[in-house]
């Protein structure tokens, strides 16, 4: 009976019902099965699944059923990252509620996902805006505040006047909002803080057992947020004052040479120098300047630096010379004190600032060179500063020794005198999670004029966001005008109190939310014991590398942190990460303002969701960038249009064989495709083990189809058993990729369980052994001939088949055979001349 016409859209509806009725890949705890945790990055719900998304899911169910099918029990969820500042933008763009705005593009979102057949534990669903996740994370602030890891300060924040909230950062591009390009300020607020930087050698050790798991470029983008350096801290007098100036250096080595210090616009220090300065409306006016740039153009080496004078000086430690107190533009807070000793012979911002203000320069580092010569290096003769490795001169009684060795001799000498210390420093900064918007979960915190900061009790958690607040044409939060949330009794005194009106940052959402998968429904506690003690950690996450550093980071700070608290064991929460490459379209990152988007409805109308993903799988390796090609889908379909042809053409002669069954081949056909389907199982398991080459697999299966379509006629007649195997071999093997038609396919075979409940195919290594072989045979390196011989034919023989080739013997009639080269099995190499 004639299967008719592939029809992908039936094919596909029909399986994804079967699979939901039957919650084939619904998983629990079950300690006798090893377990397998992979996990995508959950998205946004901005309301339309990408590319981008289509290609990062696809290689997560990939992995999914497969390590399904080899017996693991596999965890594979997926949810909502529903909070944030997009959904209230759009909310109030387009005159809605962010909460009716998400939830409705939760509902388009899933219905594309199941569409394209992922094999989700749907039951284990979350989304981040809902109060029974966000409870737990109020929970989990709660415990960062009784342990001294959460704490509010006053500090300057990049603020966004259209947003009308703060920017990590990485959210300021150019001096600009990443949302809505409007011009960044710096504004000083009170905002809350997670203390990081006390896991900071923690996560940065740890990033060694990570070696091997994760990408080396995360892996080292990482080590570099973080920054650890090693140092000295020291500490300046300022002249006729009791005040001091704390600096970090990893130079102490160059502390003879230090002329004059520079001092960040935010220092605490700059007001109380500068409040009896003449100029003091120039010096402000400068401050507040600097304040207001960019602090990552701040950072950057090609920056015109620029200062201007305290009237204030400072004691250099160890020479006892005068140093003018500047305000430098290039100094930031965020890193050591926000006060850096200039030494501008040997550092080149400073000597920059130095030739621009006439300040002196003082060479105290001599160039090894110059050294055995007995000469020393001269001011006057720099260009630019002298920043390698030398010996130390005008250096008092450290004259002489390299400046290695100084740096520890020099520190030790200012420990006894009480004027520094060895240090570690780290480019790292504690976490700021408050944000001012409305559409994030509230702080838990309440403000009691007698009692202070007051923590919300646990049991009236959780702080619920008032769902019916009119969000504001101006961005700005309802919340603080909202008296029946704000207005509340202190939980400690009783009196009138008011409620903390700011929100997290979703950072906080997205940094646990892989531990709630495991116990998503757990009302008593935001997960057990149980549950985290079995799934986690996740084996295989996946996503974009530009969450390469916060998102990552932020989440193993999390883990460790809560693993303190007693709520998990694991210490790190991905134990293997893959970062995919983008999708691009006309040599492009697609998106909506280029035009060149491809939207995955059309696609799934047009061609299926199965071969939808075979081509976003097989057009490129994971890690690469994707081209995306009209034709490249377009052949794809017509793949797997003819892998469904080939089972319809030979319906009435197959029978419901398993993979790689048919064991004993009568001739030299069967033989042939016997070892082709064994040969194609060992290829594609060692291509997807080996770092997700589905692109290579995928070919694997082709090339076996192509051989079946060269052998069908041959044996559909004599051994239709070597057809059936080969053909479920196929249809099995790319299962992962395609999983809608290989069902139908294996159920057409005859066979009544679902193919994702089938183990994963294995191979005889004897059915790689070939009876027959293919010589190749070259004379001095150029191809002359070929000829079939025995597998296990003695070198001899080969030789004399090979010399005798009537090819071969013409080109050697007048030529001395000087040696034969025989490579068993491939190649006879014959040298003459």
């Amino acid at each position: 009976m004639a299967l008719g016409k592939y029809d992908p859209q039936a094919i596909e509806r029909k399986w994804q019902r079967i699979w939901q009725e039957s919650g084939c890949f619904e998983v629990e705890v079950d300690p006798a099965r090893p377990k397998y945790y992979v996990l995508e990055m959950f998205p946004y719900p901005s309301g339309k699944i990408h590319m981008g998304h289509v290609r990062n899911y696809s290689i997560g169910d990939v992995v999914a059923r497969f390590k399904s099918m080899q017996g693991f029990n596999v965890l594979h969820p997926m949810g909502w990252d529903a909070f944030g500042l997009p959904a209230e933008n759009a909310a109030i763009k387009n005159n809605t509620h962010p909460a009716t705005w998400t939830y409705r593009n939760i509902a388009e979102m899933r219905e594309q996902l199941q569409r394209l057949g992922y094999s989700y534990d749907w039951r284990r669903e979350i989304a981040s805006c809902r109060p029974e996740y966000y409870k737990w994370e109020q929970k989990f602030f709660l415990k960062f505040l009784e342990k001294g890891l959460a704490y509010r300060r006053h500090s300057p924040q990049n603020w966004c006047p259209d947003c009308n909230t703060v920017l990590a950062n990485e959210q300021v591009e150019d001096g600009r909002c990443w949302r809505c390009d409007s011009e960044v300020e710096q504004k000083d607020m009170e905002q809350w803080f997670l203390r990081i930087t006390d896991y900071a050698d923690e996560l940065l050790a740890d990033l060694d057992s990570l070696e091997g798991g994760w990408p080396e470029r995360v892996l080292t983008m990482q080590r570099n947020w973080i920054g650890r350096s090693y140092g000295a801290e020291l500490t300046f007098r300022v002249k006729d004052t009791d005040q001091t100036i704390p600096v970090f250096t990893t130079r102490p080595d160059t502390l003879f040479g230090a002329t004059f210090m520079s001092l960040a616009a935010e220092h605490p220090l700059v007001d109380v120098l500068t409040a009896d300065a003449p100029n003091k409306g120039e010096i402000d006016a400068f401050v507040a300047s600097i304040r207001n740039m960019d602090r990552i153009k701040r950072g950057a080496d090609d920056l015109e630096k620029e200062g201007i004078f305290t009237g204030k000086y400072c004691v250099n430690p160890v020479t006892g010379a005068l140093m003018p107190i500047y305000v430098a533009n290039f100094v930031l807070m965020g890193y050591g004190t926000g006060a850096v000793m200039a030494v501008p012979a040997h550092d080149q911002r400073d000597f920059e600032f130095a030739r621009k203000y006439g300040l002196p320069l003082k060479a105290v580092i001599n160039p090894a060179g110059l050294h055995a010569r007995g000469e020393v290096l001269a001011e006057a003769d720099l260009t630019e500063a002298y920043t390698d490795p030398g010996f130390l001169v005008n250096s008092g009684e450290f004259d002489g020794m390299d400046n290695e060795s100084a740096k520890k001799a020099i520190v030790e000498h200012l420990d006894a005198s009480g004027l520094g210390k060895m240090a570690v420093n780290y480019r790292l900064r504690d976490w700021n999670v408050s944000r001012q918007r409305f559409w994030g979960a509230p702080i838990p915190v309440i403000y009691c004029d007698a009692c202070g900061v007051v923590p919300v009790p646990e049991d009236q958690l959780p702080i619920l966001l008032p769902e019916d607040a009119q969000v504001r044409s101006d961005g700005k939060s309802p919340l603080p005008d909202m008296e029946s949330f704000v207005n509340c009794d202190c939980p400690t005194c009783g009196k009138p109190a008011r409620r903390e009106t700011d929100t997290f940052d979703t950072f906080f959402e997205s940094s646990w939310y892989y531990l709630r998968y495991c116990d998503p429904r757990n009302e008593d506690t935001p997960f057990s014991q149980e549950a985290t003690g079995y799934w986690m950690n996740v084996d295989q996450y996946i996503g974009g590398i530009e969450h390469a550093i916060l998102h990552l980071l932020y989440s193993r700070f999390f883990t460790k942190a809560l693993r303190d608290f007693g709520f998990v064991q694991a210490s790190e929460p991905f134990a293997n990460l893959l970062t995919q490459g983008m999708v691009l379209k006309d040599g492009g990152k697609m998106s909506k303002s280029k035009g060149n988007v491809v939207d995955p409805n059309s696609m799934i109308e047009r061609y299926g969701a199965d071969a939808t993903r075979l081509f976003i799988l097989f057009a490129s390796p994971p890690i690469k960038e994707l081209e995306w090609s009209d034709q490249g889908i377009e052949g794809a379909f017509r793949f797997l249009s003819r892998l469904w042809r080939l089972v319809e053409e030979l319906e009435d002669r197959l029978d419901a064989a398993t993979p790689t069954s048919h064991a004993a081949p009568q001739s030299d056909a069967a033989r042939q495709l016997r070892f082709k389907e064994h040969d194609t199982v060992r290829r594609v398991t060692r291509d997807i083990e080996n770092e997700f080459q589905f692109n290579t697999a995928i070919a694997a299966v082709m090339e076996l189809v192509n051989e079946m379509y060269a052998l069908k006629d041959e044996l559909a007649d004599s051994e239709p058993a070597a057809l059936s195997s080969a053909i479920a071999t196929a249809v099995t093997l790319l299962s992962p990729v395609a999983p809608h038609l290989c069902e139908e396919l294996w159920r057409i075979m005859g066979h009544a369980e679902p193919l994702a409940t089938r183990p994963w195919p294995t191979f005889d290594e004897a059915a790689l052994i070939k009876d027959q072989v293919t010589m190749v045979v070259q004379v001095n390196g150029k191809v002359r001939g070929k000829f079939e011989a025995p597998s296990d034919a003695p070198a001899a023989e080969v030789e004399k088949i090979a010399l005798e080739l009537e090819n071969v013997a013409k080109f050697l009639e007048s030529a001395t055979v000087r040696k034969v080269i025989v490579i068993p099995n491939k190649l006879v190499n014959i040298v003459a001349n």
